[in-house]
């Protein structure tokens, strides 16, 4: 049986760059901290060392915007690295006005290990216990955003979590056998089963896709939408082909309104309650064991609310305000129940050459998969 697994994963293979398409230099040896080499210099950018579960050390970057409400917690697809998706890290930080945390999958980049399905997994658990424990940031307050193979390790995460805010899938594949042949059944030597696993994701979930998707079927992610418990109006790229959805316009018009969207639906819970948290859980994240092979990720201390209560004097205000916000989020959710996509995909802007509301770098984004779900040639073919 090991043998078909190893066969399988074989056909769904890692395509990290090689070489990695940047180095590691120690800026400051008694704190740790590193820089990356062959990218431009930011001073919001932090680069660390995380040592995960199995003991491998990953590479994670921390773009930090001061006025974020929330922070992205981003995987990237299977053939980039953090050098080649650092501008797009970025930029989706200038304009979408959120802190970005990016990371690189064990065998990837400067990371250590071996690229497998399970290392993924337990790498996107150290990089979120690092946002909990080294950043102070809420679980409320985190976004996780899978592109292609990573929307692998972010529904992962995202079926064992409780309290997460949102879930964005770019490109996103059903399983990896799935990709390769059209099976109807989950097998037990298929990897990244997010057709059994995304059912179980309480948040909202947000996808991204492109109909003329030539590595990931577009029916992959329209399924997922459909198994979805709480959907969010899906964009759908009409032309937008795997490697290419960031150089639409609507691509970050839509992740704008997205997020503005999630930040209307926690002011809105806020004001509810008074603005005050529920009870401190046991444990900040709150997982749930779905795989025996999958330990609960240790426990964190949840970050106190620093909101405070507003005078009482606008207490009608308030309440007239929650009145508008609900009508207009009832009017939202009947339109997101819907199969139908949203108007852009009918009448799309064609992709620009150079984005101009979008920094004009997302050309280095088409990067992030080339050659990625393909199958690897057989001895007799090559």
């Amino acid at each position: 049986m090991g043998g078909v697994t190893s066969s399988v994963a074989a056909k769904f293979a890692f395509f990290p760059p090689s070489p990695p398409s940047y180095g590691l230099v120690v800026e400051d040896e008694e704190l740790g901290r590193l820089a990356m080499t062959r990218v431009p210099r930011r001073d919001n950018v932090e680069v660390r060392r995380l040592r995960t579960r199995k003991g491998n050390e990953i590479i994670a970057m921390f773009v930090k915007n001061p006025s974020a409400a929330f922070t992205l917690l981003y995987s990237h697809g299977n053939a980039a690295d953090l050098g080649q998706l650092y501008d797009l890290l970025t930029e989706l930080s200038v304009h979408l006005r959120v802190s970005v945390m990016g990371y690189d999958y064990s065998g990837y980049g400067q990371s250590s290990g071996k690229p497998n399905e399970q290392n993924t997994y337990v790498d996107i658990e150290a990089v979120y216990k690092c946002l909990l424990e080294n950043y102070g940031i809420h679980a409320e307050n985190i976004i996780l955003y899978g592109q292609s193979v990573g929307s692998g390790p972010t529904l992962d995460l995202a079926s064992r979590l409780s309290n997460i805010r949102a879930v964005v899938l770019h490109s996103p594949i059903l399983s990896g056998l799935r990709v390769m042949y059209p099976v109807k059944h989950s097998y037990w030597f298929d990897i990244y089963k997010n057709i059994d696993k995304v059912p179980r994701v309480n948040c909202p979930v947000l996808i991204i896709h492109g109909t003329a998707d030539e590595v990931v079927d577009w029916s992959h992610g329209k399924l997922l939408w459909e198994l979805c418990k709480e959907k969010y109006e899906p964009l759908w790229i009409k032309g937008g082909r795997h490697c290419n959805l960031e150089l639409y316009p609507e691509y970050i018009r839509h992740l704008k309104k997205f997020i503005a969207s999630v930040e209307r639906a926690r002011a809105n819970q806020n004001v509810s309650t008074g603005n005050a948290l529920d009870p401190p859980r046991a444990s900040s994240d709150h997982m749930e064991t779905v795989r025996s092979s999958t330990d609960r990720i240790e426990k964190s201390t949840r970050i106190t609310d620093h909101d405070h209560e507003k005078p009482m004097h606008d207490a009608e205000h308030r309440e007239k305000s929650r009145l508008s916000i609900d009508a207009r989020e009832k009017t939202r959710k009947s339109i997101d129940r819907t199969d139908r996509a949203r108007s852009s995909v009918d009448h799309p802007d064609k992709p620009r050459n150079s984005i101009d509301r979008f920094g004009g770098m997302m050309k280095s984004a088409v990067l992030c998969n080339i050659g990625c779900f393909r199958r690897t040639p057989s001895r007799t073919e090559a």
